[in-house]
Order: C-alpha cells, then structure tokens, then sequence
C-alpha cells in the first residue's frame, strides 16, 4: 500500500530536522511548504503545487532517495517511521501555518560548520536569513524568479 502525502511528509520532517527541536522540524516543514506555495520559479514549475512532488523533485532532498551516489542511503523516508510529533508538525503545515523565523525561505542546509554562507544554493537564487540549530536557511532572490 502506497504512503499517503501526510505520512511522506512526516517521515521527510523527522528525516531531515528529526534531531533540531519543534523549531527546527516546524522551520523545514516551512520551507517544504513554501515550495508548494511558490508562485513562480523552478520549485512552482516542477512541483505545479503538488508536495508529493516537491518532496520527490530529483536532487532535492536526500531523504526521498534510497540511494546517494551510487550507494545505499539507510537514512531515507522508507526506512525513518514517523511518529506523533512529526505527524504534529506536518499537521500544523498543512494547515497553513509557518515558522516566522524562516518566513518565505525555499532553502536550508546543514554546513557542518560554525557559519553559515551568505549565498546558497551555489547559482546565487537564495540569500541567508536566518540559522535553527544546525541549519541554515535561505530566501530567493529575484535571480530565483527566472529559474
């Protein structure tokens, strides 16, 4: 039987923030969001709307892939269960709701580093605004628009 959107997208929060607190789960669920939401760009293009496609957008998120680089990825939404929290936050996301902290941000990432990079992803399109936890997170840039 199929996983639905809602047990997709709590495995996704608790695979990729299941270790940063309520507040850092609740600012990548923001961030997914945002990404359904956008009203233009690559994120809208690709994921028309739709979060099982902005969940499974190629090179997005490791979590959605059993395999990274050729090798088996343990760590991945088809072996993370959720559980009660992450049903919470996916719960509080779908319903509209969204981590002010991170506001309209369509990026994060962990740099393994004590900072965080001004400009991410590499093409220019997010600037930094703001770091939960180990993340950083990232808005679009005009530059965005026209991907």
């Amino acid at each position: 039987m199929p996983l639905s959107t809602r047990e997709l997208f709590a495995r996704m929060i608790r695979c990729e923030a299941g270790g940063e607190g309520d507040n850092g789960m609740k600012a990548v669920a923001t961030v997914i969001m945002n990404r359904v939401h956008v009203p233009n760009g690559e994120y809208q293009r690709i994921g028309q709307g739709d979060l099982r496609k902005v969940l499974f957008q190629r090179g997005q998120f490791d979590c959605a892939s059993d395999t990274l680089g050729g090798a088996y990825n343990p760590q991945n939404i088809f072996n993370i269960p959720a559980e009660q929290i992450h049903y919470n936050i996916a719960d509080w996301a779908l319903s509209g709701n969204k981590q002010l902290t991170v506001g309209y941000c369509l990026w994060y990432f962990n740099p393994f580093a004590p900072s965080c990079i001004q400009t991410f992803p590499r093409n220019g399109t997010g600037t930094f605004v703001n770091r939960i936890g180990e993340h950083c997170f990232y808005n679009p840039t005009r530059l965005y628009y026209f991907t």
